[in-house]
């Protein structure tokens, strides 16, 4: 089901960049980086190739996306802050988010943000969501945006290169990072299994 999934969304990767171009990688870019599931993982290496080809540039592939990647995450930065912070401060003791657990995810966005939405850009599933967290802690802007585009670019120029090199076996690329992108699931899901565990802990103790 989730390979099926995929499949899928590349489908409409690669028919979204044929039919846009340019327009097509920033706008795939600004869906992925505000929460929706568009798997970058596609639409680089899949620019890439097209760059091998002969029909884009390099540069602006990876202009176009790191931009596309900047947008989507602004805007989902701003729908943590505006949106997502006033729902877990009235509603969060439902879902075991207590205040204190927004203190200190204000303190380590303040102590460490800048690396956490670096390195959150270059991880699988991480990157997609990273922004919305930051948003909530309320992460200075300024310093937000510059350490996104810095792991935009970085993720972006990378990708691009690989499709350029692998050619028209650019899809190899997807297929490789499949078993990763499942080790960061899996990860994720311990996480949240132990936050709950922990609370609930806490709670009846």
């Amino acid at each position: 089901m989730v390979t099926s999934l995929i499949d899928f969304l590349a489908n409409i990767v690669t028919r979204t960049i044929d039919f846009l171009g340019y327009g097509g990688v920033f706008f795939l870019m600004l869906i992925e980086s505000c929460g929706i599931p568009m798997p970058s993982e596609v639409i680089m290496p899949f620019s890439g190739w097209l760059v091998a080809e002969g029909k884009m540039s390099l540069w602006l592939i990876v202009a176009f996306g790191a931009i596309g990647n900047l947008a989507g995450s602004l805007l989902a930065y701003w729908i943590g802050a505006k949106g997502g912070r006033p729902l877990i401060e009235k509603y969060g003791k439902y879902i075991l988010i207590s205040g204190h657990d927004l203190d200190t995810a204000d303190q380590w966005f303040r102590k460490h943000g800048d690396l956490t939405v670096f390195f959150g850009r270059l991880l699988p599933i991480v990157r997609t969501y990273i922004s919305f967290p930051a948003g909530i802690a309320k992460m200075n802007l300024k310093r937000f945006s510059i350490y996104t585009l810095a792991g935009a670019l970085l993720w972006s120029a990378l990708f691009a290169w690989l499709g350029v090199k692998m050619g028209e076996n650019w899809e190899l690329i997807r297929e490789k990072l499949h078993s990763f992108d499942l080790a960061i699931g899996i990860l994720i899901i311990l996480v949240v299994v132990w936050y709950i565990w922990r609370h609930l802990k806490h709670r009846n103790s």
